[in-house]
């Protein structure tokens, strides 16, 4: 190392080009044998650190996301899930549902990918640069709570809540909530009514979910409202994919098997 590739270490160091240092090498080694121009060794630096931020962001809101484990939409089975359609969960690939502060509602029971679908499309919206949270609907209650004990609802909701461009909720319906946790999810709800987008899952047709809601009617009516105003329904049927395997070996019955004869 010379002088002046240590001069110049220095100087990305206090700019703040940490991918321009790394870079730099390399691509002088490579412009002095092909004779490049300057103006083109410059692009080249440039797009190197441009791509290493791009990177770095998408790990650190990855990170944030939270997820419980990385799904992707490549390793979804379509021929498992009955009633998903492609072309749909394709659209809502492409993040737009986001853009226009809507909803996407994922609906069936335990098994059939709900989760899944949720993630990886978390996934994309992170890998785009949108910022993403996963909780469950249990964690978020617990979160909600404990912050109203303690006075801290309003700063706990902006920084858990609205900071969120996407905000995914998986499971709801699998515990039933007093009156004032359905109240506290009704505020969720609420806030991010077309000022942000929701995912959420659940194993329960609507018609069900005042019995999550505390047995309350008007503010289930009231939270499907705003939820499914501007949503994208995602109905998914079938057995669950995580014993399918144990149904093969005939371990598990499967829902067919263990019908009443007509």
């Amino acid at each position: 190392m010379n002088l002046q590739h240590e001069r110049i270490l220095t100087l990305c160091e206090s700019l703040n080009l940490p991918f321009v240092a790394q870079a730099y090498p390399l691509a002088a080694q490579d412009a002095a044998l092909a004779e490049t121009a300057y103006s083109d060794f410059l692009e080249g630096l440039l797009k190197a650190e441009a791509a290493g931020r791009n990177v770095r962001k998408q790990t650190m809101l990855t990170r944030l996301a939270g997820f419980p484990a990385i799904k992707t939409l490549d390793d979804f089975d379509y021929e498992f899930a009955q009633g998903v359609k492609r072309s749909q969960i394709e659209e809502l690939a492409g993040l737009g549902f986001v853009e226009r502060n809507e909803n996407v509602v994922l609906v069936g029971p335990s098994g059939v990918g709900k989760t899944h679908l949720a993630i990886a499309l978390g996934y994309r919206a992170a890998q785009a640069g949108i910022k993403t949270r996963f909780t469950t609907a249990a964690d978020l209650l617990l979160t909600l709570t404990t912050a109203h004990t303690q006075n801290q609802l309003k700063s706990v909701m902006h920084r858990a809540i609205n900071s969120y461009r996407l905000l995914i909720i998986d499971e709801i319906g699998y515990l039933p909530m007093n009156r004032e946790q359905a109240n506290l999810f009704f505020q969720v709800i609420a806030a991010r009514y077309e000022k942000g987008s929701l995912i959420v899952t659940s194993n329960l047709p609507f018609g069900q979910w005042d019995a999550t809601f505390a047995q309350d009617a008007t503010l289930t009516a009231a939270l499907l409202d705003r939820l499914l105003h501007h949503a994208r329904i995602v109905p998914i049927a079938g057995e669950s994919y995580r014993l399918k395997n144990q149904r093969a070996a005939g371990m598990v019955k499967s829902k067919r098997e263990t019908a009443p004869a007509a």
